[in-house]
């Protein structure tokens, strides 16, 4: 074996652009569920997309080759799991306006699964990275579900970011857990409890 000498590449730290902070929305929520699990804190995974497979080529039996597939329309959120012993279930969703989030940015579906899930003593929620002003926000389903109230009654069909400010739970980026909403989802426990002790 030879013992080369190897040139490496001077490092240099990649500037995450706001074209691409929405893909990494998720990824950076996934590396936190990852390191919720490595720490045994909480057991919460993505759900995978599902897929709607159009065509399949089969050029030898053991060898199926998927050469046409659409994304579906998922049929609930994106995380699912639990933490203290409650059901968590939540979808990340990602915005681009600085005053403003569309309700058109989540579906009926997601917003009737998620308050199912707090009929049942689940803890449901939405997560929303506003990106060009980097800030995440944690907007429990109850709020939300007064929101839906609003659009669907003709009234405002977003919720401002003042709206968000004022109802939601504000997520700071951290490290080792980037995006540390656990903390959130305690004060939302807290309430839960406390509400059941009335």
């Amino acid at each position: 074996m030879y013992n080369y000498p190897i040139k490496r590449a001077p490092y240099k730290a990649q500037k995450i652009s706001v074209s691409n902070r929405g893909m990494q929305f998720e990824e950076l929520i996934n590396e936190s569920n990852e390191q919720y699990l490595n720490r045994n804190i909480a057991v919460i995974y993505k759900k995978p997309t599902p897929v709607q497979i159009v065509t399949v080529d089969y050029p030898q039996r053991s060898k199926a080759k998927i050469t046409e597939a659409y994304y579906k329309i998922p049929s609930t959120t994106d995380y699912n799991g639990i933490y203290r012993g409650y059901y968590i279930d939540f979808d990340a969703k990602q915005c681009n306006s600085t005053t403003s989030f569309p309700m058109s940015n989540i579906y009926q579906h997601q917003i009737d699964h998620l308050e199912r899930i707090d009929q049942h003593g689940g803890i449901g929620f939405i997560l929303v990275e506003f990106n060009r002003l980097n800030e995440i926000y944690l907007l429990e389903i109850k709020d939300l579900l007064e929101f839906n109230k609003r659009d669907k009654s003709g009234g405002r069909k977003s919720i401002s970011i003042e709206e968000f400010r004022e109802k939601s739970i504000l997520i700071k980026e951290s490290f080792p857990i980037r995006v540390p909403y656990l903390d959130a989802v305690d004060i939302l426990i807290d309430k839960k409890k406390n509400e059941n002790n009335k």
